[in-house]
């Protein structure tokens, strides 16, 4: 049985491309090659090889976020230093 190949045109951005070529020429594949891993890993898995996933920030990264933008807003609740000593010196004090 002849192995029949067959041709898929994607448009990429170029950055994209450029990099990804890059990466895989260092890994010795070509771009054709992984290309045609990857899609042998689709049919195996019976889905995409990879997480694909919008990334949500952690429940510690929204507090920590909240919480700046509550020094933003409101600056005057919060101590300023102007050099290295006098920080040191506040956080040294048992205030």
């Amino acid at each position: 049985m002849a192995n029949l190949t067959s041709a898929i045109n994607v448009n990429v951005d170029t950055q994209i491309k450029e990099e990804a070529t890059t990466i895989l020429k260092d890994l010795g594949l070509n771009m054709s090659t992984f290309i045609n891993m990857a899609l042998v890993q689709v049919v195996k898995r019976n889905g995409v090889p990879f997480e694909v996933v919008n990334p949500k920030p952690s429940k510690d990264l929204l507090e920590a976020l909240k919480e700046v933008d509550e020094m933003i807003n409101n600056p005057e609740k919060y101590p300023r230093y102007n050099n290295w000593e006098d920080l040191k010196e506040s956080l040294l004090s048992d205030d």
